[in-house]
């Protein structure tokens, strides 16, 4: 008896994307799509095919922002929402080539190209995190966008920047303002270092004060970091893969970002070492103890998906991409209710483990080295900690007992 064809190769894709799809089918499996999503993926590219050919536009005319006319297509069909995939159509884009670095460059306006070489000057020169990046050019381009009419950026003036920070600060809160202001001053150095501007205006940019509580660093108990490791199922491969990580933040203080970043090739297996890949592309050796290595090494067997990438901790569901700084927070937040404990986020283990050595009476130069701080100032923080030392320091109150 003759096998039944699947219900991938009954999809068939017509017009300019036709010549595409064996190459999609292929990508797809690659990076770990189920054959019932690929399906999906398939029909969903069918349509749109069919939509560009209704419009008399060939794939080369394939981008974002006509991935979003599509999308807009869709809705005022009525088509259900569970048909829809972005990510798979970013993986077409990736397939046809209309994307570098995750998108296609764009036609640059005047005000937006000294904003793209301001984002590749702090990404490539200074190795600020993408986050830091996103926040400093957004700040640079809304200074721009409030610019008055006509005013370039080679007729700048002091007061102009002054202008911008006090109708920004009049607008935001205090922690707002001053991220702009730090983007601001940034972009305005940039501009005079490259000669877009004759003068450093960044002085201009005054500082923007405001009331702050500072509030004492807080780790979570012992008992409660127990019960967090104890929530994960590792019968799973979510359970050993949300352990591992738990490990490793509660062992090494890692941020969440360092975690994502971790890679099969920073795990040294011989030396006991790891490689934590840290702010401004700094790189260190840190110890790897034997729990933590099981647990990595627990979830690399028997847990994570096959995959070409060389990062250590995956998505659970395809595709099986490199997991994101915010699902670190995920994980962390969904072992708290797990363990019926208050959420908090993977920053809160890092200051369980400086907490830690504090009460274990470490220097604060090794605490410094493990938290990977680059000043003392900001790891002294942690001395307000240890209250019991504090107080033989405090003066004795005028006029009480001696």
């Amino acid at each position: 008896m003759p096998r039944a064809a699947s219900r991938l190769s009954r999809v068939v894709v017509t017009g300019p994307l036709a010549p595409f799809a064996a190459v999609y089918r292929r990508e797809l499996r690659r990076r770990g799509y189920t054959p019932r999503s690929a399906v999906n993926m398939l029909r969903q590219v069918a349509r749109l095919s069919r939509w560009l050919e209704d419009r008399e536009l060939g794939a080369e005319r394939l981008d974002r922002e006509r991935v979003e006319e599509f999308f807009v297509f869709q809705r005022s069909g009525g088509r259900h929402r569970a048909q829809w995939s972005r990510p798979g159509l970013w993986c077409l884009l990736e397939v046809l080539g209309a994307l570098e670095y995750g998108e296609r460059a764009p036609t640059l306006s005047p005000s937006e190209t000294p904003l793209c070489f301001f984002q590749r000057y702090l990404l490539v020169e200074r190795a600020l995190a993408p986050g830091t990046v996103r926040g400093y050019v957004d700040g640079a381009r809304r200074f721009l966008d409030g610019l008055p009419p006509g005013t370039g950026l080679g007729e700048l003036t002091a007061p102009d920047v002054t202008a911008a920070l006090r109708r920004v600060a009049g607008a935001v809160s205090v922690a707002a303002a001053q991220n702009f202001r730090a983007g601001l001053r940034a972009f305005l150095r940039f501009c005079f270092t490259e000669g877009i501007v004759a003068v450093d205006l960044s002085g201009a940019a005054l500082a923007v004060t405001g009331r702050r509580r500072v509030f004492l660093p807080r780790g979570i108990e012992p008992v409660q970091a127990r019960a967090l490791l104890s929530s994960c199922d590792r019968r799973t491969a979510l359970g050993r893969r949300d352990h591992a990580m738990l490990v490793v933040l509660l062992g090494l203080g890692l941020r969440a970002g360092e975690l994502a970043r971790l890679r099969l090739d920073d795990l040294d297996w011989r030396a006991g070492e790891l490689v934590v890949r840290g702010k401004g592309a700094r790189l260190d050796r840190l110890p790897l103890p034997a729990e933590m290595g099981e647990a990595i090494a627990g979830y690399l067997r028997r847990g994570r998906p096959r995959s070409d990438r060389r990062e250590v901790f995956l998505c659970a569901r395809a595709p099986f991409g490199p997991v994101a700084a915010g699902t670190v927070g995920s994980t962390v937040r969904r072992a708290c209710r797990r363990a019926g404990i208050a959420e908090v986020g993977p920053h809160r283990l890092r200051h369980t483990l400086a907490c830690q050595m504090v009460r274990a009476k470490v220097p604060l130069v090794e605490i410094a080295a493990v938290l990977r701080h680059e000043s003392l100032q900001s790891s002294g923080i942690y001395a307000r900690v240890d209250l019991d030392t504090l107080r033989e320091l405090a003066a004795p109150w005028p006029g009480g007992a001696r």
